[in-house]
């Protein structure tokens, strides 16, 4: 991979793998140990318990691969309330770890503008040959800077006049076939510009955005939304967390990032619980990935939901639904399919069919 104005440099690429394995007897499950950048220009260090238990016996058989690209500064580790979910649902999961700076150090920001794609499409590539993996049944998962590069990774083409466009001149990067794209508070909108008017036309697989409108680092009118309106050559959702930030991506804060708001900030929102906000998230997420890579048609009532912002819904007074009924989208019951009454409040689920 060569960097503009560099000598070709290799690199290694190290990935995070997840699957559907037997836990084994006496076993302790895994905890992670990581770092994120401090506001001094440090490191904190921190664990994450974790459910999965390492090396365990694969359960066999060929599953599905979801490809997951984390945010600038992240660590796999940071998504495993998203990985480790995932697997137990019947899909290996890939979690590459890209050689990011510090956040910090803003000088180096354009490498991963660089990277990301081809990190992304090198992988793509090397696990499918996995004996494990279905490989024609492929999706992309991707949280801030990794939005950018799924988005890229699977078709949208970069604008070749914009800063990420530039550093990528005159290197091979085909786009991925994938069977779904899924973008978390993705970066590439704004003052990047990264795939410029029609870019994200070159988009076709199934895609599903996730953001929050208070989204004070990528923005959410030309971040997720302006994303939504682009990509019109591809069948999309676009899922909304009214008041939510750019944290989105990561699980709860552990232990050791709660001792000064920088830390915090990595992980917890100011407004939502992330313990909510997280569980949403993997109920939209499983529905998309089982509808549009496993093809179960069934999940399709989970996404097509009658009402797209859930506060409009008009409940009918108990008892005519009970207190705790659960939505179905239509008739007595209009909330959303799988959530409690009055439980989808600040949310919006849109959609929009390819033309």
């Amino acid at each position: 991979m060569r960097r503009p104005g560099r000598p070709v440099q290799p690199r290694q690429l190290s990935i995070d793998i997840w699957y559907p394995a037997r836990p084994p007897k006496a076993a302790r499950r895994a905890r992670y140990a990581e770092a994120l950048p401090t506001e001094a220009g440090g490191w904190a260090r921190f664990t994450i318990a974790g459910t999965a238990y390492r090396n365990a016996a694969p359960l066999g058989g060929r599953y599905p691969l979801v490809v997951v690209s984390h945010g600038y500064s992240n660590a796999p580790a940071e998504m495993s309330w998203l990985t480790e979910n995932l697997a137990s649902k019947g899909y290996v999961v890939a979690a590459i770890r890209h050689d990011d700076p510090p956040i910090t150090d803003s000088a180096r920001f354009v490498g991963p503008l660089h990277d990301r794609p081809l990190d992304i499409a090198v992988a793509v590539h090397a696990l499918a040959l996995a004996h494990d993996v279905d490989a024609e049944r492929t999706a992309l998962i991707g949280y801030s800077m990794g939005g950018y590069g799924v988005l890229t990774a699977a078709g949208a083409r970069l604008d070749p006049d914009g800063i990420a466009g530039k550093l990528l001149a005159g290197e091979a990067l085909m786009p991925v076939a994938v069977k779904a794209v899924i973008a978390i508070a993705p970066a590439g909108g704004g003052a990047l510009r990264a795939w410029g008017n029609d870019g994200l036309s070159r988009l076709s697989a199934p895609l599903l955005l996730i953001a929050g409108t208070a989204d004070r680092v990528v923005d959410y009118s030309n971040g997720a939304r302006a994303i939504f309106a682009g990509a019109v050559a591809a069948p999309r959702y676009l899922l909304t967390f009214k008041g939510a930030g750019h944290a989105i991506g990561l699980g709860a804060a552990p232990p050791g990032m709660r001792s000064t708001l920088w830390d915090q900030d990595w992980f917890e929102d100011p407004v939502w619980r992330k313990d909510r906000l997280n569980a949403v998230t993997l109920h939209v997420v499983t529905a998309f990935l089982d509808r549009f890579v496993k093809n179960d048609a069934t999940r399709t009532a989970y996404l097509d939901v009658a009402v797209p912002d859930a506060d409009t819904a008009v409940w009918p007074a108990p008892p005519a639904a009970a207190y705790d009924a659960f939505g179905t989208g239509t008739g007595a019951s209009p909330g959303w399919k799988g959530f409690r009454r009055n439980h989808a409040v600040g949310l919006m689920l849109e959609h929009a069919e390819a033309r």
